[in-house]
């Protein structure tokens, strides 16, 4: 259990290091030259990723049946009538 949950750490504080920057900026880190907007059109592509992939990982580990089962807790509409 211990070492799940360093390995969980381990992987939001890479996930959190590679995505701080673009996320952080808001496209403003990216410079414009000329019309093409490709610096902006990836920074906006990776911000995008990395919401999808945070929302799955809180799913995942979070508010999943099985995530409820291993901490014990007991799945949603257990003991309603």
């Amino acid at each position: 259990m211990v070492f799940f949950v360093l390995t969980a750490l381990a992987a939001v504080r890479v996930l959190a290091t590679t995505l701080s920057g673009p996320l952080a900026l808001d496209g403003e880190a990216a410079v414009e030259h000329g019309s093409e907007g490709e610096a902006i059109a990836i920074v906006a592509a990776v911000s995008i990723v990395g919401g999808y992939l945070l929302l799955y990982a809180l799913w995942r580990y979070v508010f999943s049946e099985k995530a409820k089962l291993k901490r014990g807790e007991p799945p949603d509409g257990a003991g309603r009538n």
